[in-house]
């Protein structure tokens, strides 16, 4: 089964070493970040830092200024963590592997836009912004992350993309110092919180048989509950128009935001969508239609455990990516790595995509090769 794993440019860039001891993995691809959002990351083995720390979202190469020219929405560059173009040099690195690399673009995470742009936010049911959260069912929002699309997944060397947060982002984002976990919030709370009530959304609503304030107001009535811990309850007439909404929101964000990438990208080029299964859920993961993703995009990257959907709507050439997390200090399981796989190849996998080769500890990056190399 081909493996690929995760990778920032800063892994790379300034590491020598590096990409040997990749290759030296068993891996067949590295998915190599080229815009990303702001994080703060360990890298245990470069020779020059053991923390990186991104301030905010950025591309990892120099935009493009004929591209954005007079648009008020542009991708930020990146500072010192990744100058210049820090994505081309680890790809440059990587290309004498073997590997083959494919670029990683997140679209719809960016807290900075929302700092700067608090009108492109999502807004909750009371009125609170998320500024890391971009409302793709906004016209300014989504043409913004298309043109982004396209530009930071062409990137020289890049056979593929994968690309993450096509769709809905919502409450569920460690969003600096987060104090949010007072009152768990289970799927369907997770889901009413992250339902956003800007304009643009509000009219959508409105497209769809809802009034907006009445749905604002039950879905506060329906959280109520669950500030005093007990379950949420969210069905009937106004849910099926909200979520009808989001769906088609997401869905026509995910076809322009692939078909802009065709459209810049030399043929072969295969484009990978991060998505769940369930439509409602939000993220990195955005939640989708299977059916639909897979009639869009040549495949998807989604948690091990949600393969089986997907594959029942899986093409002869459709890729079915699990998402395994080998990173021990981060809840990863990369002894169980073979196990794993075999699982995920059980529910229909047909690649893996391993989380994440530089944040690894050697210990865990060694339990990662002899899974591999064993095959």
């Amino acid at each position: 089964m081909r493996t690929g794993a995760f990778l920032y440019p800063w892994d790379v860039d300034g590491d020598p070493a590096a990409p040997a001891r990749l290759a030296g993995l068993g891996l067949d691809q590295i998915t190599l970040a080229s815009a990303y959002h702001s994080t703060r990351a360990l890298t245990p083995r470069h020779p020059r830092h053991r923390i990186v720390t991104a301030t905010h979202a950025a591309v990892l190469y120099p935009p493009d200024p004929a591209r954005w020219a007079g648009r008020a929405l542009a991708p930020y560059p990146s500072g010192d963590w990744a100058p210049g173009d820090a994505y081309a040099r680890a790809a440059d690195a990587l290309a004498g592997t073997g590997l083959a690399v494919h670029s990683w673009v997140v679209l719809a995470h960016n807290s900075r836009l929302g700092a700067e742009h608090p009108e492109t936010s999502v807004v909750n049911a009371y009125g609170d912004r998320y500024p890391w959260a971009p409302c793709v069912g906004q016209d300014a929002v989504r043409a913004y992350l298309v043109r982004l699309a396209a530009e930071a997944a062409v990137r020289p060397g890049a056979a593929g993309t994968e690309l993450e947060s096509c769709g809905w982002y919502g409450l569920a984002h460690l969003h600096a110092h987060d104090k949010t976990a007072g009152v768990p919030l289970d799927d369907t709370a997770q889901y009413l919180m992250s339902l956003c009530f800007c304009a643009s959304c509000r009219e959508g609503y409105g497209r769809h048989g809802a009034d907006p304030d009445e749905l604002a107001g039950a879905v506060r009535a329906a959280l109520e509950p669950v500030w005093r811990g007990a379950p949420v309850l969210w069905r009937g007439r106004l849910a099926d128009a909200a979520l009808a909404w989001r769906l088609a929101a997401a869905r026509t964000l995910q076809e322009a935001a692939v078909t802009a990438v065709r459209a810049a990208a030399p043929p072969g080029f295969r484009v990978l969508l991060h998505a769940d299964p369930v439509p409602y859920h939000c993220g990195a993961n955005a939640g989708s239609d299977p059916a639909h993703l897979l009639s869009v995009a040549d495949g998807v990257v989604t948690p091990a455990p949600s393969v089986a959907p997907f594959a029942a709507h899986a093409r002869v050439r459709t890729v079915l990516a699990a998402n395994l997390p080998v990173v021990t200090g981060m809840g990863g399981y990369p002894h169980t790595l073979a196990e794993d796989a075999a699982r995920a190849a059980e529910a229909g996998a047909t690649e893996l995509r391993l989380y994440h080769a530089g944040l690894a500890s050697d210990a865990d990056l060694e339990a990662v090769r002899k899974a591999l190399t064993a095959r």
